[in-house]
């Protein structure tokens, strides 16, 4: 019997998650093409994994042991690459990093061009995804590092199984349309008595920015829900609205935006989660440091990289 890490990979995601769909998203699949590797997995086993219960799936006993095994084959197999990299000569490997619009028109780009020509053998694929789902796609092993974000308004419940390593450390400041005020600082509470655009509050960015308005005394008045940032601030262009913008935000500044700092500034910690397991291996130290130089150039370099 041969069995195959990526179909033991899907068995691992159809448990966790429940449904072929959602197991297919996770690995960036086709839920056909996941469907058809469960059902080769069988093949291969000799024995049904799964049953369908109504829109889920529940694992068979022969599906559960195998699901458990699946884990620590994994695992073994990431510390034996760990341990091969470790080795050799000259650093090679392929990685796949979550990011979202602001990391990825700035301290990306700069991190990559760094990194491919000092550490030409590693190669660095990018997935966008929301800012709250790319820790979760690390533990799952979909992804191999992610940028993950923490506002002081609001902290994240972190993963025992994942290290953070903090990159950079930014502020929150007011975008306004053009003229809104002429004053080069303002408080948050002066923001109370205009319209907002803001991202919904499932999302980490608008629960943090809701929570801080409320800490300040007021309830902010959302006239347009928009999750993707650079819409957001051409509204505010368009002068629809207000909205918080970070440091690495303003790479997306759109023309005629004004940008006034708070008095009271809403700090961001950015950071990159990785899985503890992996935390020696030479390629994502490479990578984190370029990464951490590209924030430095920026003068987002954090203090501390430990949080």
């Amino acid at each position: 019997m041969e069995l195959s890490l990526r179909r033991l990979r899907m068995l691992r995601e159809l448990h966790r998650r429940g449904t072929v769909t959602a197991a297919a998203l996770a690995l960036h699949y086709t839920t056909s093409a996941v469907s058809q590797q469960l059902t080769q997995l069988e093949r291969d086993v000799g024995a049904k994994l799964f049953e369908r219960r109504g829109r889920r799936v529940q694992l068979t006993e022969i599906g559960l042991l195998l699901a458990e095994h699946a884990e620590e084959i994994i695992r073994s197999v990431e510390r034996a690459t760990t341990a091969l990299e470790q080795t050799q000569d000259g650093v090679t490997a392929r990685l796949t990093v979550g990011v979202w619009a602001s990391v990825a028109s700035s301290l990306v780009p700069s991190a990559l061009t760094l990194l491919a020509a000092e550490h030409p053998g590693i190669e660095v694929r990018t997935r966008e995804l929301a800012p709250e789902d790319t820790a979760v796609a690390v533990r799952d092993g979909s992804l191999d590092f992610s940028f993950v974000i923490d506002y002081s308004d609001y902290p994240m419940q972190w993963d025992p199984e994942l290290t953070r390593v903090v990159i950079a450390v930014e502020r929150l400041h007011a975008a306004l349309p053009p003229g809104t005020v002429s004053a080069r600082t303002m408080a948050l509470a002066d923001l109370a008595e205009h319209p907002w655009i803001l991202a919904g509050p499932t999302s980490h960015f608008g629960r943090a920015v809701r929570l801080a308005c409320q800490r300040c005394g007021f309830e902010p008045r959302i006239n347009h829900e928009v999750g993707e940032q650079a819409t957001a601030l051409a509204m505010v262009a368009a002068g629809l609205g207000v909205t918080l913008v970070s440091d690495l935000g303003l790479t997306l500044r759109p023309p005629g935006m004004d940008v006034v700092a708070l008095t009271e500034p809403l700090m961001r910690t950015i950071s990159i989660a990785h899985r503890g397991t992996e935390a020696h291996r030479p390629p994502l130290q490479l990578v984190i440091d370029a990464v951490r130089a590209a924030a430095a150039a920026r003068g987002l370099a954090a203090r501390s990289p430990y949080p």
